[in-house]
């Protein structure tokens, strides 16, 4: 009986803990139950009890949270989903074309996959931390459409966990107004693997934001933005941005390549200004 008691609570992992509300309960009884007991007949703990223990802490923290809804669930699965495919396609190195190569060694690369269509990369090293970037481009989302001019608004409307949020975005005109504004709902996710940082994301449905008049709903994703410290020196970030969007509309091929390419390579230099300006601003 014990043994079974340890393994039906050790096995159960973490996903599991948070939904199957009436197995938690179980198990956690049956475990103090045994322990108990134990207690009573004088037997010390041997070292799989002390495990027991362990992990029916960790199962009690888990009763005091909320548990995810299915809707959650799907929305989390597809941010790992976005993950996942933005790594295989940033892996694959072959087939990458030049679209963009300023003189401060930014570039803008694209190349076109079978199930997605075109994709853009802008690589580029910023002259700031990691954990600056972080912040700016996930915990402040919200201020991107104060320092980048093709972004209207971004608006988060629901936030899943510390890693996984629904936002709303509206772009501004573009292209001297051939290209009318777009929004999109996305899910994002923030991923950290060792000293890299992943933000990933994609189009989602959610009928907080049904579509609205007058603005066409584009599609993005997957995309992703990935920081890495740099080799030469760890307070300046490699910057490797993978983009993917549909703009929806007849609008010709080559009037969207040349508006996405340039919009990364412009989005690096409203970065740049920005950051260079809040630095400014605390030095004073």
């Amino acid at each position: 009986m014990i043994p079974a008691t340890f393994k039906l609570c050790a096995a159960i992992s973490y996903q599991h803990v948070r939904t199957l509300t009436g197995l938690r309960h179980t198990a956690v009884a049956a475990l103090g139950h045994k322990l108990h007991q134990l207690r009573l007949q004088n037997q010390g703990p041997s070292s799989w009890v002390s495990q027991v223990r362990r992990r029916s802490s960790l199962i009690s923290c888990c009763l005091e949270e909320k548990p995810y809804s299915e809707a959650e669930m799907a929305y989390i699965k597809q941010a790992e989903e976005a993950l996942q495919k933005s790594i295989s396609i940033l892996q694959d190195g072959s087939g990458w074309k030049s679209e963009i190569e300023a003189a401060n060694g930014d570039k803008v690369v694209s190349k076109t996959l079978p199930d997605i269509g075109k994709v853009f990369k802008l690589e580029v090293e910023m002259d700031n931390s990691l954990d600056l970037l972080y912040s700016e481009l996930f915990d402040k989302v919200e201020q991107m459409g104060e320092w980048n001019p093709n972004i209207k608004q971004v608006k988060i409307l629901k936030k899943i966990n510390q890693e996984t949020m629904l936002t709303h975005e509206v772009s501004t005109e573009t292209a001297g107004n051939l290209i009318s504004p777009r929004d999109f709902v996305s899910v994002r996710y923030a991923k950290r693997r060792g000293s890299t940082c992943f933000l990933a994301g994609m189009s989602t449905h959610c009928d907080m934001m049904p579509e609205q008049n007058g603005i066409v709903r584009a599609e993005s994703g997957p995309t992703c933005i990935v920081l890495r410290p740099s080799a030469e020196d760890p307070n300046k970030t490699r910057f490797t941005w993978l983009l993917s969007i549909d703009l929806k509309g007849w609008l010709p091929k080559s009037l969207i390549d040349q508006v996405l390419s340039q919009s990364q390579a412009d989005f690096a230099q409203h970065l740049r200004r920005h950051l260079d300006s809040n630095s400014a601003v605390c030095s004073c």
